[in-house]
């Protein structure tokens, strides 16, 4: 059991937040993966300024930033965002596809494909593993 990892949760607000929502529900302590991650997103909109500020700070005290790739994923300007800031801050950066995305899906700019992986526990738990071991967590 690796210690609890903190993960920030990258999501299209508009189209995904109900993937988002299962995905760090199921991440707990009481479910088959083998870590447990805290959902450290934005749970309203804010103003522009207001949320980069604070997304940012959030971001540079996690672990990981964790990409929920869904099919709307090229008009989710946030997620852009929220990934730049992630690798500035030398945060390691992975995406799990969900909502029926998949590997023909558009991917956010700053998310390569092989760092996405599946919505299957094993092929999570493996890239959180390989997060800690990457970036700011080395």
């Amino acid at each position: 059991m690796m210690a609890d990892p903190r993960a920030f949760l990258s999501f299209d607000f508009d189209h995904n937040k109900q993937s988002k929502d299962l995905f760090a529900g199921q991440c707990n302590s009481k479910s088959p993966t083998p870590f447990t991650a805290f959902d450290w997103s934005s749970k309203t909109s804010l103003p522009q300024a207001q949320w980069e500020a604070e997304i940012k700070k959030k971001i540079n005290r996690t672990n990981m930033l964790i990409v929920l790739v869904g099919r709307s994923m090229g008009t989710a300007t946030g997620v852009v965002k929220e990934i730049a800031m992630a690798k500035s801050q030398n945060v390691p950066v992975f995406g799990v596809y969900v909502d029926g995305a998949n590997t023909l899906s558009t991917l956010p700019t700053g998310l390569p494909r092989t760092r996405t992986v599946a919505w299957d526990w094993a092929k999570v738990a493996a890239k959180v593993r390989q997060m800690m071991n990457e970036g700011k967590n080395v």
